[in-house]
């Protein structure tokens, strides 16, 4: 089933108050091109071409996507491509969800020191867990752990998800060790207090290193005296790690990651209104798990949006223990021939219009008029400079029809 197009989108809202909002605030320029790339999206800032149907001659305009990482519409064809290549990665065992949540304590650090503190939550959460495949199962962990820096009013909210399979690969290759555990991997609270600890480990050394900053509101923590404040803080909270139950099987994995992997900070089709500088959107209280509407002034709302925009080059999806990139083909196929497991036959990388066919339901390469013709890209277009598009020889979405 596909979904309705929205009323309005990220890209109106940044077209809309973009320009004021960067006349009020000084924006780093990571921000400005994550702004300029979702505005531009799919216009003829970024170019494309001339589509004709070779049965009718109907035409149409086909702009390309900005790609950008943050932007709501770039991410199906690329979560979808991700999902195809981790098919091959699956095993015939029961996958826990482990969720690593940082104190709100830390977001002020976090927010002017995301590439140090964001790696500093990775380096932690995987060193957690590989500890305790080593000391609770007696081999080495693999598992897949994907960033989220929001929660459903945009707020700052930092933690990991992690996917893990249910067991661990002996560290002699000999065998595959099975989790017997039911309800959960690990007990949480350990996991609780050993993230905790390291996680403090690993930032107070990047304190000693001298790479943090404390500008803004995080000043409070650039003396002795009040980074140690905020280490006592952290040490006296319980840390929030929470565990779901295990996945039915490898297809519930998949379908899961699909919802999870290359999420953004807020979805298009979750925006209900535009109106009054207001911007209203629908949110999940976990509270009582009712569906809300939140209504936010749309300075706010972008300044929100904008507290999710990573470092550039940052990967927000990383693989850990036997799943690490430099050993995970080697330590797969071991595996299955320990569990005896043929892997799924490789069908190869489905082109775009597969994807978009098992994503949409929607044929791209089907005339929407007629129906019958394929349509033929007849003239390419480069992309043009923002004051430019006038120059643009097909600039209506659909030129004629037939």
């Amino acid at each position: 089933m596909t979904r309705r197009s929205p009323a309005r989108e990220v890209a109106d809202i940044f077209r809309e108050h973009g320009a004021t909002y960067r006349i009020a605030h000084r924006l780093p320029l990571a921000h400005l091109k994550v702004m300029h790339a979702i505005t531009t999206c799919r216009t003829p800032h970024q170019g494309g071409h001339i589509e004709r149907c070779n049965s009718c001659g109907y035409e149409r305009a086909v702009y390309h996507s900005c790609r950008n990482r943050h932007c709501p519409k770039c991410q199906n064809m690329t979560k979808a491509r991700w999902l195809q290549a981790r098919l091959a990665d699956l095993l015939p065992v029961r996958y826990f969800h482990t969720v690593f949540t940082l104190p709100h304590a830390l977001n002020p650090l976090m927010l002017c020191n995301k590439e140090v503190l964001l790696a500093v939550l990775f380096k932690a959460v995987s060193q957690t867990l590989l500890a305790f495949g080593r000391n609770n199962l007696g081999g080495r962990l693999g598992f897949i752990a994907i960033l989220h820096t929001w929660d459903q009013v945009l707020m700052d909210h930092f933690h990991l998800h992690c996917v893990v399979p249910a067991g661990a690969f002996a560290h002699d290759s000999s065998r595959w060790i099975s989790s017997r555990s039911k309800g959960y991997l690990f007990p949480v609270r350990a996991l609780s207090r050993v993230f905790r600890g390291k996680f403090i480990a690993l930032l107070e050394q990047e304190r000693r290193l001298g790479t943090l900053i404390f500008p803004g509101q995080a000043m409070a923590f650039g003396t002795p005296h009040g980074f140690a404040r905020l280490i006592g803080v952290l040490r006296s909270q319980p840390w929030v790690v929470f565990s779901k139950q295990p996945f039915a099987g490898p297809e519930q994995v998949l379908d899961y990651l699909g919802r999870y992997t290359h999420r953004v900070a807020i979805s298009n089709h979750r925006i209900r209104g535009l109106d009054d500088n207001c911007v209203s959107f629908h949110y999940q209280d976990r509270r009582d798990n009712t569906r809300k509407v939140m209504t936010l002034e749309a300075d706010e709302f972008i300044r929100r949006f904008l507290l999710h925009v990573l470092p550039q080059g940052f990967m927000r999806i990383r693989s850990f223990g036997f799943l690490a990139n430099r050993s995970k083909k080697q330590s797969l196929a071991r595996i299955r021939e320990l569990l005896a497991h043929i892997p799924r036959p490789d069908s190869g990388l489905k082109t775009p219009r597969a994807l978009m066919l098992e994503l949409t339901g929607i044929d791209i390469e089907r005339c929407p008029s007629c129906g019958n013709g394929a349509m033929r890209v007849v003239v390419e277009f480069q992309p043009c400079h923002p004051g430019k598009v006038e120059s643009l020889p097909y600039y209506p979405a659909v030129l004629n029809s037939s």
